[in-house]
């Protein structure tokens, strides 16, 4: 299996090279999961638009009554994988981190069955919920996510990060322009303005992020901004790679 995996990522890798040759602005598009309200929406403007994207996985709640990784949602996930996006994980029960602790952290997951509750981890604990969204997604996609993962909220420290990378995790955030700002509330940043701001300030080498629905958000950030943002950067000669071809982070794609 891991030389399989280590051949899909060299495949990859040679399809970026020929991309990149005719765009050397490369700008790497992110979503990590939500209430997956609008993830039809976003796997139909990736197609139409030819982009490949990268996805991090976690177990959050749904508007279909269930969580983003169960049965419901896993011919979605397994579709995308198909289409050569590529993935990480964003740990199971979307758990932020809090504080560092002697030998571990305290944390605190916003999903799942102890969702609110604050918990002291050992390095190996988190390491293994690392490890939870990528036996989902091998059960939903019968392929091997590369060892990526973002932690909710972006919140780390340098003990998690190096604890993370003692068991070959390694971690993504964004860019400041990349903030796509979907999470922002709707009164005071409406999305016109967010996609202005997107487009003025967004730069190559840039990794963007968004997610596949905000409960907070009124007036939803996708339905609007996705496919103009997209259409508008390749306007002002950017092109759309994942991070397997991210300078950075294409060797922890074959960590595996």
């Amino acid at each position: 299996m891991r030389r399989a995996a280590r051949l899909l990522v060299a495949a990859l890798l040679a399809g970026a090279t020929a991309a990149h040759a005719t765009c050397d602005k490369p700008v790497y598009l992110t979503f990590d999961t939500g209430h997956m309200g609008v993830a039809p929406l976003v796997a139909e403007v990736l197609s139409r638009q030819g982009v490949k994207a990268s996805f991090f996985l976690a177990d959050e709640k749904t508007q279909t009554g269930g969580t983003s990784l169960d049965d419901h949602w896993a011919p979605w996930w397994k579709a995308r994988a198909a289409e050569g996006h590529v993935f990480g994980s964003h740990t199971f029960d979307h758990v932020y981190w809090l504080a560092d602790t002697p030998g571990g952290f305290r944390v605190r997951p916003s999903a799942g069955p102890k969702a609110g509750q604050s918990h002291t981890w050992t390095h190996a604990q988190y390491c293994a919920e690392l490890e939870r969204p990528a036996e989902r997604f091998k059960a939903m996609s019968g392929q091997v996510m590369p060892k990526l993962f973002r932690a909710p909220g972006g919140k780390t420290s340098p003990a998690l990060l190096a604890a993370a990378k003692a068991c070959g995790w390694t971690h993504v955030g964004w860019s400041p322009a990349g903030f796509l700002g979907d999470e922002l509330p709707s009164d005071r940043y409406p999305n016109t303005s967010l996609l202005a701001r997107a487009l003025r300030d967004v730069r190559s080498g840039d990794i963007l992020l968004a997610h596949l629905g905000i409960w907070s958000r009124q007036d939803p950030w996708a339905p609007a901004v996705l496919e103009p943002l997209i259409q508008g950067l390749k306007a002002k000669g950017y092109c759309f790679a994942t991070l397997a071809e991210h300078p950075v982070y294409r060797g922890a794609a074959l960590a595996r």
